[in-house]
Order: structure tokens, then C-alpha cells, then sequence
């Protein structure tokens, strides 16, 4: 038996808001990762939701990797306001380098 699939995300953005969105094969209901633009160089990770079928397949983990990868490949900070993003943020301290406070 194969494990489950690994989320398709994708990015949004639309005035001075953004957000990140997960898809899994199978699952209707998609996983989310918000955030707002302060300026272009700052943005705060507000949100972060999850929806119970997708609960331990470390899909809110893929999200903020994804985040990270594009705030260093465009040189932006990111406040950690969300409680999950911050929680990953200590987990991973490779990851200081794009993240303030």
C-alpha cells in the first residue's frame, strides 16, 4: 500500500494579500496558508489551515517550505504571526535567515 500523495501547491496573490494553496488527490477541501504584504520586502504569515483529511500527512509543513523557499529566491522577510508558521520557524533554524522577530 502506497503512502499519500505529496500536495500540488500553488500561489495566489491579489492586492496585498497572498495565499498558498495545497491539493491532494482524493480531497475535495484545500489546505491554506495566508499571508499579508507589508512592503516588498516583508510579509506576515497570518493563517494557516489545515482541513481534518488532511491531518498528519505533514501538508501544513509543505506549505511553509514553500513559503520559505520563495521568500529567500525573493529576498523577503516573513513575521511569524500565524501560531503553526511560528512553531516551524523554532523547529527549523535553517530557516532564520528569512524570518524577523
Amino acid at each position: 500500500m502506497s503512502g499519500p500523495s505529496s500536495p500540488s501547491i500553488t500561489h495566489e496573490r491579489q492586492g496585498a494579500k497572498g495565499r498558498y494553496v495545497a491539493l491532494i488527490d482524493g480531497i475535495e477541501e484545500p489546505a491554506e496558508l495566508t499571508y499579508s504584504i507589508v512592503n516588498d520586502h516583508l510579509i506576515i504569515a497570518d493563517h494557516t489551515g489545515v482541513p481534518d483529511a488532511m491531518r498528519g500527512m505533514g501538508v501544513g509543513k509543505a506549505l511553509v517550505e514553500r513559503l520559505v523557499t520563495d521568500a529567500r529566491e525573493k529576498q523577503i522577510r516573513i513575521v511569524p504571526l500565524c501560531p503553526y508558521v511560528n512553531a516551524q520557524r523554532q523547529k527549523h533554524p535553517e530557516w532564520a535567515d528569512v524570518f524577523q522577530g
